[in-house]
């Protein structure tokens, strides 16, 4: 799959679950119940109400749902109340709103292999 930006290109919708391993371009959304392995460079949405069991490895990684497993990250992740992630979280960044329960570790770092710029250093 592959679309613009901002434009959603699957829904797994409120009701249905799926179980193995989801490869994707562009961004996904969840909504049901998923258990396996998530791998994409682009954004997953875990919606309110969605419960994965999984690793997941994406880009930009947002969750409102359930989520169990390891979460990967090379750009964000964004945890939005009424979220409840039970598991390891690895990302370069991360946000978390009041309410969010969160029970695991974190570990913030680069994922993505490139050295950060030096303090001080001019951005490119």
């Amino acid at each position: 799959m592959s679309g613009k930006a901002g434009q959603l290109n699957a829904l797994l919708g409120k009701g249905s679950e799926f179980e193995g391993k989801l490869t994707f371009e562009g961004e996904v959304r969840i909504d049901g119940k998923f258990t396996g392995t998530i791998l994409t460079k682009d954004t997953l949405t875990i919606g309110e109400g969605a419960k994965v069991t999984a690793d997941i490895n994406a880009g930009v990684i947002i969750v409102s749902g359930a989520v169990e497993g390891t979460i990967r990250a090379t750009g964000h992740v964004e945890l939005h109340a009424p979220a409840r992630i039970k598991g390891t979280i690895e990302t370069p960044s991360m946000s978390m709103d009041r309410g969010v329960i969160f029970e695991g570790t974190t570990k913030m770092e680069n994922l993505t292999g490139k050295a950060p710029p030096a303090p001080g250093a001019p951005a490119k």
